[in-house]
């Protein structure tokens, strides 16, 4: 993995020149080309990269003979993920009114930025596209690739208006709308189809394959991952480390329609749901403080435990069930890393 990871990263500097380079050398753009060349190196090379390391596993895993020029382009389609993800945490900060992201300020709180960070963001989604088109087009899967990331932008941004929906940041708290149902379709929409169903539909289009059956199959295995990583995100909010996962958790305090919450309100008596009432969605740390030492009371952190275990197995039993004529290594190369993080 690191030898693959160095690998990754040597293409980062690559993209960044294709970007740019014409741009700082056009007088009338200049100005703009040396922000946006800022707004990448800030934005997109700084995250874990599972996502477009992924694309890279599962293509080799796929066609074990690759090309160096193939494996090339899966790299470069590797790095069209860890835009999108860019494109997406940037405008995600500014709504949520995030402070830090990845051990640093969010894009947005950096100095003279602001509301420009809007702007940067579409920017970072359009560089998928100019990428998409230098790198891959005149082969057979270009219209497959444009069509996919037009797609998951779709479901994603379907996704987040459900969570911000569901939970506005006007302070206003409704426990009727936390529902499984509801949790669930949010963690779908909004992270399972671009975190775990993307970076290997590229790699089955690079492969070749593009049958209705196989995608189907896969994506049903890793909607149900993704719905893992999520559970365990909204865990290591409120229990994880800030050195460690890079940020501070906000999910109570914000008002999120977290697996914490919703898990927790079906367990609650009437003074505890009345206690969750009083505290949640609330910017105080005395009321945060009060919700943790309620998931405490109901043992939020057994039942997560709990819940992992008993998920990462029955993710192996589904691999085993539709992995068809795939290799299965794909997919439990994706539950291994996920399975017990700690970021």
């Amino acid at each position: 993995m690191s030898q693959e990871l160095e690998l990754f990263d040597a293409v980062f500097p690559e993209l960044v020149t294709f970007l740019t380079e014409k741009g700082l050398k056009d007088p009338e753009i200049a100005d703009a080309s040396k922000w946006f060349k800022e707004v990448i190196e800030y934005n997109v090379s700084y995250g874990k990269k599972n996502r477009g390391i992924s694309v890279i596993t599962s293509y080799i895993l796929l066609v074990p003979n690759s090309s160096d020029e193939e494996l090339h382009i899966a790299r470069v389609l590797g790095w069209c993920i860890e835009w999108l993800q860019a494109f997406f945490l940037v405008a995600d900060d500014i709504m949520d009114a995030s402070s830090m992201r990845r051990g640093r300020p969010c894009w947005y709180k950096r100095k003279n930025v602001n509301n420009i960070a809007i702007n940067d963001s579409f920017y970072m989604e359009a560089c998928i596209y100019q990428i998409l088109k230098h790198y891959c087009k005149g082969k057979p899967y270009y219209v497959d690739m444009m069509e996919l990331f037009h797609e998951t932008t779709m479901q994603t941004v379907h996704g987040q208006c459900l969570d911000l929906i569901t939970a506005p940041t006007d302070g206003s708290v409704d426990f009727s709308l936390f529902t499984v149902e509801r949790y669930d379709a949010i963690v779908k929409w909004k992270t399972a189809f671009y975190s775990f169903y993307l970076p290997v539909a590229v790699a089955f289009y690079m492969a070749g394959i593009t049958d209705e059956k196989s995608h189907s199959h896969a994506k049903v295995i890793l909607l149900k991952m993704g719905h893992f990583f999520q559970v365990q995100d909204d865990y290591l909010d409120c229990y994880g480390d800030p050195q460690v996962i890079g940020k501070v958790g906000t999910d109570i305090e914000d008002n999120k329609c977290s697996w914490l919450v919703v898990t927790a309100l079906g367990r609650v008596n009437e003074e505890q749901r009345q206690i969750l009432k009083e505290n949640y969605g609330r910017q105080d740390s005395d009321k945060v403080a009060q919700i943790k030492l309620l998931y405490k009371d109901l043992e939020m952190e057994r039942l997560y435990r709990e819940y992992e275990d008993s998920s990462y197995y029955q993710l192996l039993t589904l691999i085993d069930q539709l992995n068809g004529s795939l290799n299965k290594d794909i997919f439990i190369n994706f539950a291994k890393k996920i399975y017990k993080r700690n970021r």
